[in-house]
């Protein structure tokens, strides 16, 4: 088997069952009837598709897949129920260290020090914002899905996934205030999809060069 046939076999052996997988995890979680199971399928082939248009066919496509799928059910339920489940979370903290002993370096320590850091980063600042303004800023959620960001690409990159998660929740912001007026500077926002995509995007394409310490 070539490896176009190689990776065509495992996005579209995955992406059907995966996607079905995905729009019953995201209604359980979210306690609705969104989103349809065909959206979900379809959210999964695309990140499927990309991730075998970047990466080898093999374990780091398969594990980009799981990842990119886990990912999008866990954004799509913060974005309806704004809250990230440790049913999901947890486990993808895990696999990220799995993983990591597979990558061509081999830093399982780094990774690990990644989720340590990252869960003490977002805690702390989940208790300055409630010391300075008396209200959550961040869940417990986002802390775990920044600990998950630190074991998939270790301590090296949270910098720049929190940089770019900023600046998507920013856009986030400014779109919503263009629609709603300054009412929507008061709502809570589903932080977990921006820091979801900055990790997909980072997972994918590595740090830009002023970033990248090597």
């Amino acid at each position: 088997m070539d490896v176009a046939n190689a990776s065509a076999l495992i996005v579209a052996g995955g992406s059907l069952p995966a996607g079905a997988a995905a729009a019953f995890a995201a209604r359980r979680f979210s306690h609705t009837r969104k989103p349809p199971i065909w959206t979900m399928i379809a959210a999964c082939l695309g990140l499927g598709l990309w991730a075998a248009y970047v990466m080898p066919p093999g374990l780091l496509l398969t594990a980009s897949c799981v990842l990119g799928w886990t990912l999008l059910v866990l954004a799509t339920v913060d974005m309806l129920a704004l809250r990230l489940p440790d049913l999901l979370t947890l486990p993808l903290i895990a696999a990220g260290l799995v993983v990591s002993w597979f990558l061509p370096e081999r830093d399982l320590l780094g990774h690990a020090i990644g989720a340590a850091v990252g869960l003490a980063a977002f805690w702390s600042i989940a208790m300055l914002y409630r010391a300075m303004r008396g209200q959550e800023g961040l869940g417990m959620g986002d802390m775990k899905l920044a600990a998950a960001a630190g074991a998939w690409l270790d301590w090296q990159a949270l910098a720049f996934v929190v940089l770019l998660a900023c600046a998507v929740g920013l856009v986030w912001v400014g779109i919503a205030t263009m629609r709603r007026g300054r009412a929507a500077l008061d709502e809570r926002i589903p932080f977990g999809v921006a820091l979801a995509f900055a990790i997909w995007i980072i997972w994918l394409y590595g740090l830009p060069e002023m970033f990248d310490p090597t």
